[in-house]
C-alpha cells in the first residue's frame, strides 16, 4: 500500500500496488506505466474519479484524482478484468 498524495502503479499483469491510500482535500496524483502488452490493460479507468485514459506501453500517464470526498473508489483495466483501489482517509 501506497500513502501519500502522489502514486506511481505499475501495470504489469494487473496494478502494482493494487491499493493505494490518499489524504482527503489534498491534491492527488495517480501515475500508471503500463510494462506488460496484454490488450485490457492498455486502457484504465474509474467511473468514480472521473477517468478514461490509454496507457501505451512504458510511457507514464498521469490523472489527477479528486479527494474531496473519503472513501473507497475502484478503478480497473478497459475490461473490467483487473482491478485497483484507492481509499481517501479523513
Amino acid at each position: 500500500m501506497t500513502k501519500a498524495n502522489q502514486a506511481n502503479i505499475t501495470v504489469d499483469g494487473g496494478y502494482a500496488p493494487q491499493t493505494i491510500h490518499l489524504q482527503q482535500k489534498q491534491p492527488a496524483t495517480l501515475t500508471f506505466t503500463r510494462r506488460s502488452d496484454q490488450g485490457c490493460l492498455g486502457q484504465v479507468h474509474s467511473q468514480a474519479l472521473d477517468f478514461a485514459k490509454d496507457l501505451p506501453l512504458n510511457q507514464p500517464v498521469t490523472v489527477n484524482v479528486p479527494t474531496d470526498k473519503a472513501g473507497e473508489f475502484d478503478f480497473s483495466c478497459g475490461m473490467d478484468m483487473f482491478h485497483g483501489k484507492v481509499v481517501i482517509d479523513k
